[in-house]
């Protein structure tokens, strides 16, 4: 019993802190998954508390794990482990369920599971954190003298909180989304030449006099159930069928408007040479620290001919206010949706820089170049 209590406590906190760390290389990649889901249960209030959720979540992952393996204050942290796992059971099983929610987002954007695979999993998971919580009373910490668990304990609090301090403020270490250094974005943004779109199944579910009653679309659209005041929409499940094959990576969304509202994502995405492209998400909350060298940056790009965008995730009116705010008039804006800005960068504002349609390099407002030099054609950013 004693190597099963340790094989289980191993793997319990051993996957809560490989889950921990890979989230905690983008918070906000959760932050944006509990928007999604308080926005479909009705709960869109909580998106002003989703980051600060998503935080401590990430945080107890890493901090449970290790104190379940370490064993301080075991009782507690599997306890509340238990709870936690409990809520994922859940969660996961109403994503595979309702169709409503694609990837619960288990593991980030960088390990994709599907919602059956995810449910699974967290079955196993609670099956085994019941069964460490039963024996809860035969687990005793790593070291007799209960400081230094405390320090282990303390350590893995510090790396948790001081990680995430780090990729909320720079970049995600590892960048797994669409927009990474190396992808060339007007390329992911096109279909396979064998493309297929996703097959779903739905099921409708009216009711009539007391009566619920399900219908595929099919049959819904036949028996033209709408024409039928007395039938009431209950719910809709859609399950997915066949897979999407060959759809682009980046979606038709990232679209780049002027100030005309003309189009202008192909003339940016395909232009050959160099392109910075300064992503601002929210104007107003927007942090313009090292605006001077933001703006050494734009007067040296003239001179080298290198063009420099403003992509504004707001109104056309207000991002012409804001590019007088902020001095840039003979900068060119366009308009890029915010939701979209949400994924090309994660900070708010950041800067991009592509070479010929193909992302280069990524810098957040904590770390923009001091200087610019084009050099035999290659541009140097120091």
């Amino acid at each position: 019993m004693k190597y099963l209590i340790w094989l289980f406590r191993i793997a319990l906190g051993g996957l809560f802190i490989f889950s921990g760390i890979v989230k905690a290389n983008d918070p906000l990649g959760l932050t944006y998954k509990m928007n999604e889901i308080f926005e479909i249960w009705g709960w869109s209030s909580m998106a002003n508390y989703s980051e600060a959720l998503s935080i401590a979540m990430i945080a107890f992952e890493i901090i449970g794990g290790v104190a379940v393996i370490v064993g301080n204050s075991f009782r507690l942290f599997i306890s509340l482990m238990l709870m936690m796992n409990i809520f994922y059971t859940f969660l996961t099983y109403y994503a595979l369920t309702s169709g409503k929610v694609k990837e619960c987002g288990c593991f980030g954007d960088c390990i994709k599971l599907s919602n059956s695979a995810t449910f699974y999993k967290d079955v196993a998971l609670t099956a085994i954190n019941l069964f460490l919580w039963i024996f809860r009373y035969r687990v005793f910490p790593i070291f007799n003298t209960a400081k230094y668990n405390a320090y282990i304990v303390g350590a893995a609090t510090l790396f948790a909180f001081g990680s995430m301090w780090f990729t909320l403020h720079y970049l995600p270490v590892h960048d797994c989304l669409p927009y990474k250094i190396g992808n060339n974005i007007w390329e992911k943004m096109q279909p396979a030449p064998n493309a297929e779109p996703a097959v779903y199944s739905t099921i409708l579910t009216y009711e009539k006099n007391g009566v619920k009653k399900d219908f595929t679309s099919e049959e819904f659209n036949k028996e033209k159930i709408w024409e039928d005041k007395a039938w009431k929409y209950d719910t809709s499940i859609s399950t997915l069928v066949k897979e999407a094959v060959g759809q682009p990576e980046i979606p038709k969304d990232f679209a780049l408007n002027d100030m005309k509202d003309d189009d202008k994502t192909e003339d940016v995405l395909t232009a050959k040479g160099y392109t910075f492209l300064w992503i601002v998400r929210d104007p107003a909350s927007a942090n313009l620290k090292d605006m001077e060298r933001l703006k050494n940056i734009i007067s040296k790009s003239t001179t080298m001919n290198v063009k420099f965008y403003v992509l504004c995730s707001a109104g056309v009116d207000l991002c012409k206010t804001y590019q007088e705010v902020w001095g840039m008039k003979d900068v060119t804006f366009y308009t890029l949706d915010g939701v979209v800005s949400k994924t090309a960068m994660r900070s708010n504002p950041g800067l991009m820089l592509l070479n010929d349609g193909t992302v280069v390099n990524k810098w957040s407002y904590m770390n923009y170049p001091k200087d610019i030099v084009l050099d035999n054609g290659k541009l140097n950013c120091k």
